[in-house]
């Protein structure tokens, strides 16, 4: 084979890497995105005819591999921890006291750099090549999700080793945001649309999702792209300092932010707080606040870590954003259940790094509430993955002879006569009125001389929410009730049907080709390949036939939904209030459909977790005509899973109710709430006089509380693992 073909597949994999480092690393390109793709095309090409060449390490090879079957779980080599959250500067000072206080006295110089609102990914470079690529998962478990990584091209599959000072470790872990800038979010999200999917609510999901795609090829299309924040395992450690690590990095090959500031005081901190907070709204990818580190290593070392987070770390997050909007329309979607959700349409605003045009107003409550009137100029907010949310109603600019919005009587849909259900006394709930809380949309239910004063989370106080209306459309052939029915049933946490977006459950129902979820398993590829749909190209509306390959992509999902639990299928059926956990209790206790189908109320409060209203919901709906018409429609199609009540005996915790409440030190509360139910025992949230024992940590609240009232035995976390043999 003639020298001059490798010496030039070299030369283009060398050309190729040094553009995407100048691209990615140095945002200097110097060549456009044309010619770069005509490079890598001509790779493709002399590679594909002289296979010998092939080397696993070549750009090439980012286009994506083979579908995979799952992605397997990996042991992270050193954690991947949760940072502690801020949201004023008094905080931040604390915590400079606290840093300096567990440093004796000495002041500390600090980086900050942008908290990358992306999906958290390790990447491990063994002797300078790109080994293993893991989400952040549980914190010490995650994800392989290497085949994805690769087709990212920020990330370097080969580290940088040429016109280096110092030479990368040979084991090496970097740690980062994989991330979706703002306007390939808006490019992906409109061919996820035109493709008949469902589009993303915002660039983090999106990013987060892609990256746990299991066709490497999707992910390829996706543009995803990583920023380095941080360091796992490193054999080796070249560098004394963070701030001496990120210029190595940027050596050899690897992608930061621009905006990093190294400070020697508190005091410079705060004021690049308050200079990025200018700076975010213009930057290309969404972000929610800054976080703040100390720089020297050893430092690092000396202060140590919670069981949750380092203490040498924190973000600060800025506070929401808000801005003034007109009220144009009021327009009432119906659920699966029936329920009519208002949606306000919106003079188009930017919020937060997006366009904002509707936004949910939740129930009619709410919207009584705020005292909405058409044409009301409201101010909207919007912080980070949150949705947009209607804060207050600007009454001086309401115009003369404003209505105000009202509930509708009949369905928008199907024209039935709408019915109101009030909700169950003791089902008043709360909500946090610090907008920048986590809890700020947990609308808990709790019964109502139970009502904390203040919020759980951030202790702030709480407004008080009346059990309120359900306003439900009663008609179960109600076409919007089936579609979002269907819609339901197909989702990932239900029997997880990819490819089933609401443009194609759209047709699908309307052309009378679903009527209920058992007609998914009727479906064949015919029915699919020639639905047409329109999408915006070039500026003009086209029409697209979905085509034979995408039909048996759908139906091959349709197929491997099958395979689900009866956990699974009970949860996409739409009962309501039954969630996955409830499902999941359920399917366990029971067995089978035939004999929850055949289970009294009484029978189905008795499952531990289960009360009242949710017993009730449940027989209501197996007693209901239509669903039992459902049920044998699914049967007849072959879809009538059975779960197996697992076995305890003999186990340390087998009969055991257990309850773990406030911070922990050795474990996260979802590991050893898993032991538990591993060891034979269940896992309950609230204690009762049911309650076998509570495993109580430190700033443990009510639920020590209600054990001492009820004489529950209370143990700490270390007496735990001693009667469990982990000591």
């Amino acid at each position: 084979m003639p020298t001059s073909v490798k010496e030039r597949i070299e030369k283009l994999r060398d050309e190729l890497n040094h553009h995407n480092y100048l691209y990615y690393v140095e945002s200097k390109p110097v060549i456009s995105d044309r010619d770069f793709d005509r490079l890598m095309q001509e790779l493709i090409d002399l590679e594909k005819a002289h296979p010998e060449f092939a080397s696993p390490d070549s750009p090439s090879q980012r286009v994506g591999g083979d579908v995979q079957s799952e992605l397997q779980q990996v042991q992270h080599a050193v954690p991947m921890m949760s940072i502690e959250n801020t949201y004023n500067e008094e905080e931040v000072r604390a915590f400079d006291e606290r840093v300096r206080k567990g440093l004796d006295g000495k002041t500390p110089t600090y980086v900050l750099e942008p908290k990358i609102d992306g999906a958290s990914i390790n990447l491990r470079y063994e002797n300078g090549r790109l080994v293993l690529a893991a989400t952040r998962g549980k914190g010490n478990i995650g994800e392989d999700v290497t085949v994805n990584a690769r087709t990212i091209r920020a990330v370097p599959l080969v580290l940088r080793t040429e016109k280096v000072k110092t030479p990368p470790p040979a084991i090496l872990e970097v740690r980062g945001e994989v991330y979706m800038d703002n306007d390939d979010f808006q490019k992906v999200n409109k061919e996820i649309e035109a493709e008949g999917d469902e589009a993303y609510a915002n660039p983090r999901n999106l990013a987060s999702g892609t990256l746990r795609r299991l066709d490497p090829k999707i992910v390829a299309k996706r543009r995803l792209r990583f920023l380095a924040h941080g360091l796992g395992e490193v054999d080796q450690m070249p560098a004394d300092s963070y701030w001496e690590w990120t210029a190595l990095l940027r050596n050899w090959g690897i992608p930061l932010p621009k905006e990093v500031w190294h400070v020697k005081s508190i005091d410079e901190a705060i004021k690049c707080i308050h200079e990025f907070e200018r700076i975010r709204p213009k930057l290309p990818y969404m972000t929610d606040g800054m976080v703040m580190k100390v720089d020297a290593f050893d430092q690092r070392d000396r202060l140590g870590a919670t069981s949750k987070s380092p203490r040498w770390v924190i973000a600060y997050k800025y506070e929401t954003e808000q801005q003034p909007t007109v009220l144009r329309d009021v327009r009432w979607q119906v659920g699966r259940t029936g329920q009519l959700t208002p949606v306000g349409m919106l003079e188009p605003v930017f919020i937060s790094g997006v366009t904002v045009s509707n936004v949910t107003l939740h129930n009619i409550d709410q919207i009584q509430r705020l005292g909405l009137h058409l044409g009301d100029t409201i101010v909207v907010e919007r912080s980070g993955e949150v949705i947009p949310y209607v804060v207050e109603v600007i009454k001086d600019k309401r115009p003369k002879g404003a209505k105000p919005v009202e509930a509708p009587t009949k369905c928008p849909v199907c024209a039935t006569k709408l019915i109101r259900e009030a909700l169950p006394e003791e089902q008043a709930g709360y909500r946090c009125v610090n907008t920048a809380c986590d809890a700020f949309f947990d609308r808990k239910k709790v019964k109502r001389e139970k009502l904390p004063k203040n919020c759980p989370v951030c202790d702030k106080p709480i407004e008080v929410l009346d059990g309120g209306i359900d306003i439900l459309c009663p008609n179960d052939e109600c076409p919007a009730r089936i579609k979002e029915s269907i819609r339901y049933f197909c989702g990932r946490s239900q029997m997880d049907i990819e490819g089933l977006g609401d443009v194609l459950v759209d047709q699908l129902v309307d052309g009378g080709h679903l009527q209920t979820v058992a007609d998914l398993y009727k479906l064949k590829v015919a029915d699919i390949a020639t639905l047409t749909s329109e999408a915006e190209q070039g500026g003009k509306i086209v029409k697209r036939i979905t085509g034979e390959k995408t039909a048996k992509k759908v139906i091959d999902n349709i197929e491997s939904s099958r395979r689900q639990g009866l956990d699974r299928l009970l949860s996409g059926l739409g009962i309501r209030h039954v969630g996955n956990r409830v499902a999941h209790l359920l399917a366990q206790h029971f067995g089978s459909i035939d004999s929850i189908s055949k289970a009294s109320a009484g029978d189905l409060s008795s499952v531990h977790e289960i009360g009242e209203v949710i017993a009730q919901s449940v027989y209501d709906f197996f007693q209901d005509p239509a669903t039992q018409k459902v049920i044998a429609e699914l049967k007849a199609v072959g879809i009538d899973p059975k779960m197996e009540k697992p076995s305890t005996e003999g186990q340390v915790l087998a009969g055991k109710t257990v309850v773990v409440t406030g911070s922990l030190q050795k474990m996260q509360r979802e590991e050893i709430e898993g032991l538990i139910v591993k060891l034979g025992g269940k896992a309950s949230g609230s204690v009762s006089k049911k309650t076998s024992f509570v495993v109580a940590g430190e700033k443990a609240g009510s639920k020590l509380d209600k054990a001492k009232e009820l004489g529950v035995e209370v143990i700490t976390e270390d007496e735990f693992l001693k009667r469990i043999g982990q000591s």
